[in-house]
């Protein structure tokens, strides 16, 4: 499927880093990717190409309500149980000059919501475009992808651009994810980047393979 969002959106594709964060990159970290890296070269060429007025980064924070069950995730994962100020939370260096934008800051797994959707201009008749990126592919990346398609957006998981916590996770949370045609669409980096250079095929698309994080 073409990146090309067509005479009824009339805008150009929105790129979402979802969560470039030191606790996700950090080797010492217990939630590094170890595909972190390279996402971020494929990320960073993306952004490139997009511009910074239209890249939006999203940070995770972990600042939900520990009466819920969020406080059992974080007596689960204590080293993560720290203040938002925390350098764990901060942006890595590559992240930080891909937006003009504020980051939109969540503390849920899952990146849609208000703050997102009026980022990007969704509402009633519109059909905006998300090109998908970030960490982790298997967790914040699928929850992000499935909602903002439940709200009718229009969704491209840039499956190389994804850190996921191991290749059979990533595996797994792609193949969910290609479930969802028409409103969600897996691609690589050059198959979307070839796309504004014109020299791709359009109508291609791909489900990904596990070494696609």
């Amino acid at each position: 499927m073409s990146t090309d969002p067509g005479p009824e959106s009339g805008a150009s594709p929105w790129l979402l880093v979802i969560d470039p964060q030191r606790i996700f990159a950090d080797p010492a970290s217990d939630w590094a990717s170890p595909f972190f890296p390279a996402a971020m070269t494929h990320i960073a060429a993306l952004a490139a190409q997009v511009g910074p007025e239209r890249t939006l980064v999203t940070r995770w924070l972990p600042t939900a309500d520990r009466a819920t069950a969020w406080g059992d995730y974080f007596a689960a994962w204590p080293f993560a149980d720290v203040p938002a100020t925390d350098p764990l939370y901060e942006l890595v260096g590559a992240a930080r000059d891909l937006s003009v934008h504020p980051t939109v800051d969540e503390p849920t797994f899952g990146k849609w919501g208000p703050q997102l959707a009026a980022r990007i201009g969704a509402a009633p008749g519109s059909r905006p475009h998300l090109l998908v990126t970030g960490v982790s592919t298997d967790c914040c990346v699928i929850s992000t992808v499935l909602a903002a398609a439940d709200a009718g957006v229009r969704v491209t998981v840039v499956t190389d651009a994804c850190a996921a916590s191991t290749a059979q996770n990533a595996a797994a949370a792609l193949h969910a994810m290609s479930l969802f045609p028409p409103q969600v669409d897996l691609r690589s980096s050059g198959e979307i980047l070839d796309d504004w250079t014109g020299t791709a095929p359009v109508g291609t698309s791909e489900t990904g393979t596990a070494g696609d994080e």
